[in-house]
């Protein structure tokens, strides 16, 4: 193909009149049922969890690799709000001018080109899938210490991931061939020798999996293709109920905190407070999958900048707060020296070193409900950017079909949802939290270069939000969010190049021939 051409092709813009039509064809229609009350309990939905329940341990403790925030946890979370903040203000202008379901996707797609917006969908398709592998994982950790609290223990082969299992056993072992009694392991250590050991066998090979982390991901699948009002009533109660569990936990932890605990209040200076930021950042993540659902909510002009604002404001206040009192109640020490496994449970962790061992069950519970509010609002929203690529003809056309009855995405519902339980089923947590940054992270960086483009490309078009000081507000939110993805480990950069180079093949051999764009 003659250069020139294939520039011209890779790099040519759809029209927002375009994509805006397409989005009213019988076929490809949505059901419009959510108002701006339910878009905020979503963004919370998905916010609050991912990050307060999961990550809040590694962020504060650090790990082999990047030095632990300590109490300046909660500089952490304010700097991620910050960058969070400026990317909230341009989804907002973008979501209310195109209220389609493809999010960066599709607002890419109006202002870079179809080559860019390739690659932001295929990123938002790690994002989400990456997300909720790593809140499933989490939210496994919580209910085997759940079910514990009952007397109910799960198999350690059926709860814990096959990497982790493997390593820990084999760490076990080196250290009983050198002489140290079994009683001296590590709980986390001698659950994964007895995970290894006492494994059933598939073809010689011992059968390990995180078997709540797959039931909790397939059962999310089928309530999603039910229909969007029914998940969006089960997750204000699961929101209700997991704010009512963070206030629990900050009144009791209140009357445990120790002021000495916050000092030094940065035990790694800046290092540490950039290191969580770069880590806590997977805890603001659901805001934008408000924008996702933009072709099911009633007034996506006024609603989704309510949605996407708000949500993100409230949970900005609980998170400081949650942080405070967590470090105010563990010194940074024994923050430190805890294993990665018990950083999945910070929060139970929290009561137990506390001796609140009857609250651990509470929060235990409380973090499963916020878990599952996440995991529903990301799978949702990932479910959506697959539908409106496949929409386009950039993926095979089977996954732009809608359910007759329940007009949902169905079979990208099922589909994502299948690769999510099963990966969540074998991986660990760290690993994934920083995929699902990085991709974050670039995503909002071309969010926010996109409004400039576009107030240069449409400045006759109607806004119903506009970004405050553009383009000062969009040029710092890419300031920071590129500031915060230096702080991630270059093998978190080494993956996601890999991703992107998969996906551009991808594009090149299937879906710059198909296309709907270049058949117009």
């Amino acid at each position: 193909m003659d250069p020139q051409k294939l520039s011209k092709q890779l790099f040519k813009i759809k029209d927002l009149s375009t994509i805006l039509a397409e989005s009213h064809e019988p076929e490809h229609r949505l059901k419009r049922a959510l108002g701006a009350f339910d878009l905020v309990l979503l963004g919370i939905g998905a916010i609050i969890g991912a990050g307060i329940f999961t990550v809040i341990g590694t962020a504060a403790a650090g790990d082999l690799v990047r030095p632990g925030a300590g109490p300046s946890i909660i500089a952490s979370f304010a700097l991620t709000a910050v960058a969070c903040g400026f990317a909230a203000l341009c989804y907002s202008e973008f979501a209310a001018m195109v209220p389609i379901s493809g999010s960066a996707y599709t607002y890419s797609y109006a202002t870079f080109g179809e080559l860019i917006a390739w690659i932001i969908g295929w990123d938002l398709m790690l994002e989400y899938s990456v997300a909720n592998i790593a809140v499933a994982i989490s939210w496994a950790g919580y209910c085997t210490e759940f079910l514990r609290g009952f007397g109910i223990h799960l198999p350690p082969w059926a709860s814990i991931d096959f990497r982790s299992a493997f390593q820990g056993f084999e760490k076990a072992s080196l250290l009983l061939g050198s002489g140290t009694a079994f009683e001296q392991l590590s709980p986390a250590l001698q659950k994964a020798w007895f995970a290894v050991h006492d494994a059933p066998h598939f073809f010689g090979m011992p059968l390990v999996c995180n078997l709540p982390a797959f039931v909790i991901v397939s059962l999310i699948t089928f309530l999603l293709v039910i229909g969007i009002k029914e998940s969006a009533r089960f997750t204000s109660v699961m929101v209700a109920i997991k704010l009512l569990v963070l206030a629990f936990f900050v009144v009791v932890g209140f009357f445990y905190v120790k002021p000495e605990n916050w000092v030094p209040f940065a035990p790694n200076g800046f290092a540490g407070i950039k290191t969580g930021a770069a880590i806590v950042f997977f805890a603001y993540i659901g805001f934008d999958a408000v924008s996702t659902v933009a072709e099911e909510t009633r007034d996506p002009k006024r609603d989704l900048p309510i949605g996407i604002i708000g949500s993100l404001a409230v949970c900005t206040v609980i998170y400081i707060v949650v942080s405070a009192i967590f470090t105010g109640i563990i010194p940074f020490h024994v923050l430190r020296e805890t294993l990665s496994s018990q950083k999945a449970e910070p929060l139970a962790f929290a009561m137990k070193y506390i001796n609140l061992n009857w609250a651990t069950g509470i929060v235990a519970a409380g973090a499963l409900v916020a878990q599952t509010a996440v995991l529903l609002v990301m799978q949702l929203g990932q479910a959506r950017v697959f539908f409106s690529m496949s929409r386009d003809g950039l993926l095979p056309p089977v996954f732009s079909a809608v359910h007759p009855k329940f007009r949902t995405p169905h079979v990208t519902t099922i589909t994502m949802g299948l690769i999510v339980a099963l990966v969540a089923s074998f991986t660990n947590i760290d690993e994934m939290v920083d995929l699902t940054n990085i991709g974050t992270l670039f995503a909002f960086v071309l969010v926010c270069f996109g409004v400039i483009i576009l107030r240069v490309k449409e400045p006759l078009k109607h806004r119903a939000f506009k970004v405050p000081l553009s383009p000062v507000i969009p040029l710092l939110g890419v300031a920071i969010c590129i500031f915060l993805m230096t702080g991630l480990p270059g093998v978190t950069w080494i993956r996601f190049l890999v991703w992107l180079a998969i996906g551009l093949v991808v594009y090149f051999t299937y879906s710059i021939k198909h296309s709907l764009l270049h058949k117009t």
